[in-house]
């Protein structure tokens, strides 16, 4: 069995079983002990599982991890999806980009982009084009989140309803096994709400390791979206979903 597939099935015994010993792990997949804390340590790291003296569990589905370990988590990954993503946008566009590390990846492709303009309520986002770009950016009013950048409230919401943009970039903290669209924060939830309802269309850039992590809100359905831009293959059951309702699903040429 190949390294990703053996973790794919220890994140599902995990979440069949709460919790799992290394030691059983290790007897399941005839392998040693040692190899299965470094696939532990590595699922830990990438936020799939919750790390524990002798094994792994579910991670939280009430707090995410830090901003500044997600901005070190799979940063290639996130380059290529948002590399892709970018070539699906045309000069010349309106966008919104939402609050996270892969949206802010997203940003940074699209530098070389022609006369966008950008609406976004992610002050990293809007720092990073103001820098390097002539675009038109318009960041929402309300309240700033310290520790990722993010401006959330009451104001973000009535500014974002004021445009009708061509595409609108949002990130995701969890896909559940039916499709269900999770985050953990009411507040970025109901920005991101607001975004899909006010763009044409709505591009959601995920990262395989959010596919059946379980925060605690519901945003949408991932058949909501028009298209998904990730770095593997949903596990079935989703990759079924999208063919059924006829969403576009783009992933990473390896």
């Amino acid at each position: 069995m190949a390294v990703e597939e053996r973790r794919d099935e220890i994140i599902n015994l995990v979440r069949q079983n709460g919790f799992v010993s290394v030691e059983a792990l290790a007897q399941h997949f005839d392998v040693t002990v040692q190899t299965i804390r470094r696939d532990l340590n590595d699922l830990s790291h990438e936020g799939r599982l919750a790390r524990y003296r002798g094994g792994g569990a579910l991670p939280s589905s009430v707090a995410n991890i830090d901003y500044t370990a997600r901005q070190i988590m799979n940063p290639e990954e996130k380059e290529q999806i948002a590399a892709m993503v970018a070539r699906h946008v045309p000069d010349h566009a309106s966008i919104f980009i939402n609050i996270g590390t892969t949206t802010e990846a997203v940003a940074a492709a699209l530098i070389r982009h022609e006369d966008l303009r950008v609406i976004t309520n992610n002050l990293n986002v809007a720092m990073l084009l103001s820098r390097h770009t002539d675009f038109e950016i318009i960041i929402t009013g309300g309240s700033v989140r310290n520790r990722d950048g993010g401006v959330l409230g009451q104001l973000s919401l009535d500014m974002i309803e004021q445009f009708r943009v061509d595409i609108g970039i949002i990130g995701i903290s969890g896909i559940d096994a039916d499709g269900t669209l999770l985050d953990f924060d009411y507040a970025e939830i109901r920005a991101a709400q607001s975004i899909m309802r006010y763009a044409r269309k709505t591009f959601l850039v995920t990262d395989h390791t959010k596919f059946l992590r379980r925060p605690l809100v519901r945003l949408a359905s991932i058949k909501d979206v028009s298209a998904v831009f990730t770095d593997r293959q949903p596990p079935p059951a989703i990759a079924q979903l999208l063919a059924d309702n006829g969403t576009e699903l783009h992933i990473v040429r390896r």
